[in-house]
């Protein structure tokens, strides 16, 4: 999905999380040395992050769109087959 077919809600809630984790990255630290954000700084990002994907997963429920989407190149081969399946009608039974 790209930027122009989502709603602006969704584009402030991609960007918030795409900063977020980019803190988060930016400030990693090694185990055994003090991270340089407080803890409670860091309980706060975690608890946006969880807000921004419930937020993000009523959106998609309401739009009728599921949260396993993922982008795909053009050539990367199919992993499924849909087929559609009809059940025939009491009509079409006769034309047999």
């Amino acid at each position: 999905m790209s930027n122009e077919d989502l709603t602006k809600e969704q584009r402030i809630l991609r960007v918030m999380k795409r900063v977020l984790t980019g803190i988060a990255k930016d400030t990693y630290t090694r185990p055994g040395h003090r991270h340089p954000l407080s803890d409670e700084t860091v309980e706060d990002i975690r608890n946006c992050l969880s807000l921004i994907t419930a937020r993000e997963v009523e959106l998609n429920k309401a739009a009728g769109r599921s949260m396993d989407q993922r982008p795909r190149f053009i050539d990367e081969p199919q992993t499924s087959v849909v087929v559609p399946l009809t059940v025939p009608d009491s009509k079409d039974k006769d034309k047999h």
